[in-house]
């Protein structure tokens, strides 16, 4: 949005972005439930033991929402009814319901739409049909981001807020039901407590046990909790990596009750426990680098709207693109791209390599697409500047001129958005797996707040973002954020090439 940028936009105009932003969120979250359910159904293979019931409520926050834009007593008057230039101010009841239904949609979105992730991938068994999923899964996405973005966009601009967001209302509720028709098929794992508190036990134990002497012999080492319905395991001494954890399992006198349980449980974990801790440390250097690939796309997706308004956005005589619809351009060729990857880059990889690729290999093609977007978009800005600063050119460069490096940008999201989540349920430990696409939304979401600071530091100690971007110098920005992608690629190959895949390979298997 051109607000995010420069100028200090209007209240009507933050409400409506505020409200833009979580139509299309919440018609994401509907339209990936419904479409998932008849992806799984048809595949008789990922058929489990349901174990436990899992319920996905309509979304309340959308009902609020809803309601902001349905009840006269939820909204100020516009200034037409009030017959003055001067807008009356919402009221503070207003304001809170309003926020009240950003911040539950929020937070309804960020659950349910990475438990369907990974409940989905959990009904398979082989990693090459884990790949699968989640291609068909962002295809999906993408999908419901286009029509959100443009039909139910249109729906609000043209007839109404209130029947866009009815219409979400009962596709949440189509949903839900669609869902709970195959609870009894789905494959559901038994409930063990919180994983995350497990982990926090290993640093703990390890911390009070730092100057305890470290054992080579298998018997000095907890294998597992004391529990008559777990499978047993095979004995082993914990990993020579990350050595200083290994002293939470280390036994000591005290440490183990009589019938075998656990004393102190704050004193003493188990070797798996602490082999969870360890995978989750060697994943984070290859999460750490999409904080620096999600910023610069983010900061791209609100300048180029600053383009398209400075340029020539007709198509034909009669036709002229909406300077909001350009993002859209990205979430199509994701879309078209995501759809054509498993029936041409897959076959084609197995031709040449006899194998199929890992998720790493595909989050860094994506990783190098979307650096090359950022040079695309420095080159495209330079020519626009030219134009603009000659003379004797009067017409403005076409925005047509804008979609190579949106579309570069949506090929980029195609390999590396599925690829991550496929690296992270692969890799995640058993006990988190259900967390695991999570970490790129919780990325994602840290990268917004990044957005804004380094637009802001950009803004303070340069002049290349003035309020007129004509006079400014937007090349420079992307030429900016083109090296720190460049950056980020050499730090995440470095991070790849060093990472060791807990099996002691890739997923990537034999084209036979």
């Amino acid at each position: 949005m051109p607000n995010a940028v420069v100028g200090s936009p209007s209240l009507s105009l933050q409400v409506s972005a505020l409200l833009f932003l979580v139509t299309i969120q919440i018609s994401i979250h509907v339209y990936t439930t419904v479409m998932l359910y008849k992806l799984m159904i048809k595949d008789h293979n990922w058929v489990g033991v349901s174990r436990r019931r899992m319920v996905f409520k309509p979304d309340p926050g959308i009902i609020f929402l809803a309601l902001t834009a349905s009840l006269d007593c939820l909204r100020p008057p516009s200034c037409t009814e009030i017959g003055t230039s001067l807008c009356e101010t919402p009221s503070k009841l207003q304001f809170t319901i309003l926020y009240a239904g950003l911040a539950i949609a929020s937070i309804g979105l960020g659950g349910a739409r990475y438990i369907v992730a990974t409940m989905g991938a959990n009904q398979f068994d082989k990693p090459q049909d884990h790949a699968i999923y989640f291609n068909r899964y962002f295809i999906a996405a993408y999908s419901s981001k286009v029509i959100s973005a443009t039909a139910i966009v249109y729906i609000e601009d043209n007839v109404s807020w209130r029947l866009g967001f009815g219409l979400c209302i009962a596709a949440n509720l189509a949903a839900l039901v669609i869902l709970l028709a195959g609870t009894r098929l789905y494959r559901h794992d038994k409930p063990q407590g919180s994983a995350f508190i497990g982990l926090v036990r290993v640093v703990v134990a390890a911390a009070r046990k730092r100057k305890a002497m470290l054992s080579s012999r298998i018997e000095d080492y907890h294998q597992q909790e004391q529990n008559d319905e777990m499978i047993k395991i095979e004995a082993v001494t914990p990993k020579q990596n990350f050595r200083f954890l290994n002293r939470a399992a280390l036994k000591i006198e005290g440490d183990i009750r009589p019938d075998g349980s656990i004393a102190k449980p704050w004193k003493l974990c188990t070797i798996q426990q602490v082999e969870d801790l360890k995978a989750l440390i060697r994943i984070l250097p290859i999460w750490s680098t999409i904080i620096f690939l999600a910023t610069p796309i983010g900061i791209l997706n609100n300048l180029v709207i600053l383009q398209a308004l400075t340029m020539d956005r007709h198509l034909g005589h009669n036709f002229k693109i909406p300077t909001g619809s350009f993002p859209v351009i990205c979430m199509i060729s994701g879309f078209i791209f995501v759809s054509l990857k498993d029936r041409l880059l897959r076959p084609t990889w197995q031709k040449i390599i006899h194998r199929s690729p890992t998720p790493l290999q595909l989050v860094g093609i994506g990783y190098m697409l979307s650096m090359i977007s950022m040079v695309v978009s420095a080159l495209v800005e330079s020519k626009r500047l030219k134009i603009t600063h000659n003379v004797h050119h009067q017409q403005p460069m076409s925005a047509l001129w804008l979609f190579p490096q949106l579309i570069l940008l949506g090929i980029g999201e195609a390999f590396h958005s599925p690829g991550q989540a496929a690296f992270y349920y692969q890799e995640f430990p058993a006990s988190l797996k259900s967390t695991s696409a999570a970490m790129i939304g919780m990325m994602i979401g840290i990268c917004y707040y990044l957005n804004t600071a380094l637009i802001d530091l950009v803004r303070r100690f340069t002049d290349w973002l003035p309020d007129n971007i004509n006079s400014g110098r937007l090349d420079n920005v992307y030429w900016t954020l083109a090296v720190l992608a460049g950056i980020n690629f050499g730090y995440y190959l470095l991070c790849s090439i060093m990472y060791k895949y807990k099996d002691g390979g890739g997923s990537g298997s034999d084209d036979n």
